[in-house]
């Protein structure tokens, strides 16, 4: 069976042609970025959909989406109209995120109607996380009936760095793995055992660690001052979901490379927004060491933690009290599975490119091949 998996970020598009019958081989991949951003050939992700096609070449026999929010919907489960009509019906939780994956289902739909689709939700994975750290403070109805909780996102990331790192470091030495996927969208997942026990993000993917352009964490209560200084309720929520995180912060771009640059160049609040970013992953790295009582090993994954060398030392700084020592001649290295921390550290830190594509390519195939 090869399965096409669509990725979308919240401005990205990739996909991966793999091959089960050879263990998930890569046939054929590609990938779009900065969509919907300035400059871009590509205002929206169905833009991208008649390139891949024609890229590719060939018809796939499935597709797998690694899709966002499907509220009571957990796991992988065939794409219907009544999923397309749940995920529309939680797109206020994942304004970024369900209505390209929405428009691409239905596209791809109209262009390979024979083609079975399969929705695999970020949420799966954390259905172990336990009760006391999934629920808010609040009236226990809005929990009950409305399902107001965190949920937990990047599920396929975190999933893979669950089953690739014990096979790199030995199951014995990964009881606790503390995941940092920094991206586009990022988050820090707290692993015991193979299992997910906690996740930054909460009821929606606009939470956790300021991402490209999304919010993060955020007071509720700071949204009364706005609309008392006559910001519409439509316009902050819009702004906190496409002009927040580090395009708001740094003023510069959502992009961290360019932020980065800005940074080196002495734009002030360029490094400002560096700084509030790297002290809000080791809020969450700082939290899972208790919540996990230590921790194994430390993994960065996703662009900006595969790629990023500063970000990553920045976040280990004066972490030697926790027993993670990062070896800066080894932190040099760029988007490569590798081990970074030093011989003496307590704690392995690893540089593990994620592969969610196989995540979601696996979970698919075992959906179409059920009974």
């Amino acid at each position: 069976m090869q399965i096409l998996v669509a990725n979308l970020g919240s401005t990205s598009f990739k996909f991966r042609l793999l091959d089960m019958e050879q263990n998930g081989q890569e046939i054929a991949r590609g990938a779009y970025e900065r969509i919907g951003q300035a400059g871009s050939a590509y205002k929206t992700h169905g833009d991208v959909i008649d390139v891949i096609l024609k890229e590719l070449k060939r018809t796939p026999d499935a597709i797998g989406f690694k899709a966002v929010h499907g509220g009571p919907i957990s796991g992988a489960v065939r794409v219907t109209d009544e999923v397309l009509a749940i995920q529309e019906r939680f797109s206020d939780a994942a304004p970024a995120h369900n209505p390209p994956y929405v428009a691409a289902m239905r596209a791809l739909r109209d262009k390979l109607p024979k083609v079975p689709q399969v929705a695999c939700f970020e949420t799966a994975y954390h259905q172990t996380i336990p009760l006391a750290r999934q629920v808010y403070a609040i009236p226990h109805e809005w929990t009950e009936k409305l399902g107001i909780r965190r949920y937990g996102f990047h599920g396929a990331s975190h999933r893979y760095i669950a089953t690739r790192v014990p096979e790199i470091v030995g199951k014995e030495n990964s009881r606790r793995i503390i995941s940092c996927h920094l991206g586009g969208s990022c988050s820090i997942n707290a692993i015991e055992n193979g299992k997910s026990v906690a996740n930054s993000f909460g009821m929606t993917a606009q939470s956790g660690v300021p991402h490209n352009n999304r919010v993060g964490d955020f007071d509720a209560f700071a949204i009364r001052t706005l609309m008392s200084h006559g910001v519409s309720l439509d316009e902050i929520f819009r702004r906190l979901s496409k002009e927040g995180g580090m395009l708001g912060l740094s003023g510069v771009s959502a992009d961290m490379r360019d932020i980065e640059k800005a940074a080196h160049e002495g734009n002030e609040q360029a490094k400002l927004a560096i700084d509030a970013f790297v002290e809000s992953i080791r809020h969450f790295v700082g939290a899972y060491l208790v919540v996990l009582g230590g921790c194994d090993v430390l993994v960065f994954t996703g662009g900006i933690g595969e790629n990023g060398g500063g970000i990553r030392e920045a976040v280990c700084r004066n972490m030697q009290w926790a027993g993670i020592e990062l070896d800066l001649q080894k932190n040099q290295v760029r988007g490569k599975e590798t081990k970074i921390s030093k011989v003496e550290s307590g704690t392995e830190i690893w540089i593990v490119p994620t592969n969610e594509e196989l995540i979601v390519a696996r979970l698919t195939e075992a959906v179409l091949t059920a009974n």
